[in-house]
């Protein structure tokens, strides 16, 4: 038999999605977890049961690891290799030693470099107050290079080939060191602004990350695009960790605070067509039992008390995405996730024990908006608009949210399933798989 389950956030990140690979992992022994979007940017906690409990936040190796599974990066990540040798060093602490030879990364991924890195940052700081909520690891000017240059950026497959690395390192650091120029009158006189134009200027950039590339290449397992597919053809299950969220979609979510990266199902999907995929397929939409944000952006339920009273274990304030947000549930944007992301199976909801430690529970169902209320969120009738998405941006901005008192966790996940008329299948009162539970809600 063979399965597969896709997850995606419904939110705008931070659903527990590295806890729920974990535990799928877990109860089903899946043999490999697919990235099939995002990069270094994702932050993925993973907490093991038992006396000696182990930790680590999932970047670019797959949120099954601690589990058993192996990774396949596939052609649409984003691949930082000094992150992820600095990731792979952790989990050597952590006892994994096997966790290069257990990850296969697609040739085509694109990979991203300390120049792209620091444009991206200091796009970011010339913004002043008017910051977009970057995570600053430079998946944005990578993808824009890749669009604007095609083949001229830095793919996985190049990192073995001295000649073309060499080459592709100096084009890079050229036209972003060219990038900025424009941004020198409006960044402040930092540290943080000296290093990273040092990054762009320095003349001896090229030799140590060359060396660090070449020798990259030679630990990873970079294959052939028809990997996937073969995967894909081993028995058993296989589970596609999404990162981010579907809220900060490059082309639904709230623009300008959002993503260069697709967050819905839609790249799982095209591998698994591309591959000719015929198992059984169970698409997991991802949502708190409370709504978060992390950086700036549209947050309607937001609540400084609950945000003071439901501190995160894995995010707080960063110098570059900034606070940590916290609002009640809102069943106005998971409407419209579910209207950008297409047909699910089931949802997954998680920390509900946190709630448990409120006096009081409350749940959006409608926003005030001027004169009257709105239940949902109409979804772009044109492709690619992003005028519409920066439209609804700017009308969030008006709306208020029509709070309703909600007497306990139950109740509250009765009106999940009933408003968004989808089954309950997984829960989490922790983020060990042990505080997980299958199927407490079916109708």
């Amino acid at each position: 038999m063979r399965q597969a389950f896709l997850t995606v956030d419904l939110g705008f990140g931070d659903a527990g999605k590295g806890a729920i690979v974990d535990f799928l992992a877990c109860t089903y022994a899946s043999h490999t977890v697919v990235r099939y979007n995002g990069g270094p940017q994702a932050a993925h906690r993973v907490v093991t049961a038992g006396p000696c409990p182990q930790e680590h936040v999932f970047s670019q190796f797959g949120s099954g690891t601690l589990a058993g599974s192996a990774t396949h990066l596939s052609r649409f990540m984003l691949l930082d290799p000094l992150a992820m040798v600095a990731e792979e060093e952790h989990l050597q602490i952590l006892g994994i030693a096997d966790a290069f030879a257990r990850t296969t990364i697609d040739a085509r991924a694109l990979v991203i470099t300390p120049f792209q890195r620091a444009a991206n940052r200091l796009q970011e700081l010339a913004r002043g107050d008017g910051r977009h909520g970057s995570c600053g690891m430079g998946i944005g000017e990578t993808m824009a290079d890749h669009l604007q240059y095609g083949t001229q950026v830095l793919f996985a497959r190049d990192l073995s080939n001295p000649a073309v690395l060499t080459t592709k390192l100096r084009f890079l650091q050229a036209i972003n060191l060219t990038k900025v120029q424009s941004l020198l009158p409006h960044l402040p006189n930092t540290e943080q602004v000296a290093l990273e134009l040092d990054m762009l200027r320095a003349g001896d950039g090229l030799a140590w990350l060359g060396d660090a590339y070449r020798d990259f290449a030679t630990r990873a397992h970079i294959v052939a695009p028809e990997h996937l597919r073969t995967i894909l053809q081993w028995p058993g299950t296989v589970i596609f960790e999404g990162a981010q969220g579907v809220l900060l979609d490059e082309w639904y979510g709230f623009h300008p605070h959002t993503t260069w990266s697709t967050t819905t199902l839609a790249h799982a999907d095209c591998l698994l067509e591309e591959c000719g995929y015929r198992g059984e397929i169970t698409r997991l939409g991802l949502t708190r039992c409370y709504a978060t944000r992390h950086g700036p952006g549209p947050l309607v339920t937001e609540d400084a008390m609950l945000t003071a009273a439901l501190p995160d274990a894995c995010n707080s304030f960063g110098p570059w995405q900034r606070d940590f947000r916290v609002g009640w549930l809102d069943l106005v944007m998971l409407r419209y996730a579910l209207a950008v992301v297409g047909p699910l199976d089931a949802l997954v909801v998680t920390c509900l024990d946190r709630l448990r430690e409120l006096p009081m529970l409350q749940i959006c169902r409608r926003y005030d908006y001027d004169t009257f209320t709105i239940d949902h969120l109409v979804r772009s009738p044109l492709p690619r608009s992003l005028s519409y998405q920066e439209q609804l941006t700017h009308n969030l901005a008006r709306c208020r949210p029509l709070l309703e008192t909600v007497p306990d966790v139950t109740t509250l996940l009765d009106l999940l399933t009933t408003e968004l008329g989808l089954p309950i299948q997984i829960i989490s009162e922790g983020p060990t798989a042990e505080d997980k539970q299958l199927s407490l809600v079916t109708d």
